[in-house]
């Protein structure tokens, strides 16, 4: 499965709001916290900062990266990881 079929096949299987209206949304995060549960929480195994937002990713996250190494953490254990969201087209 390439880029371009795996995007389709994602917009295709999962419920997102576009496709079947109000019923997708969720008002808690049942979900999120079950696929955590059974990943094992993989977000508990190691120390990040997720930042996200429309605007200002980049100067937060590099801003924070400088603190970090005033802070004395060293800058082998700083990682920046900067993408955009998934997009159909």
């Amino acid at each position: 499965m390439n880029y371009s079929e795996t995007i389709d096949y994602l917009y295709d299987k999962l419920p997102v709001f576009h496709r079947i209206g109000k019923k997708a949304f969720k008002a808690d995060l049942s979900n999120t916290l079950a696929i955590c549960e059974h990943l094992d929480n993989p977000h508990q195994k190691f120390k990040t900062i997720h930042i996200a937002g429309t605007n200002g990713k980049g100067s937060t996250s590099h801003y924070l990266a400088s603190i970090l190494q005033s802070a004395g953490y060293k800058p082998d254990y700083i990682r920046l990881l900067i993408c955009n969201h998934l997009r159909k087209g």
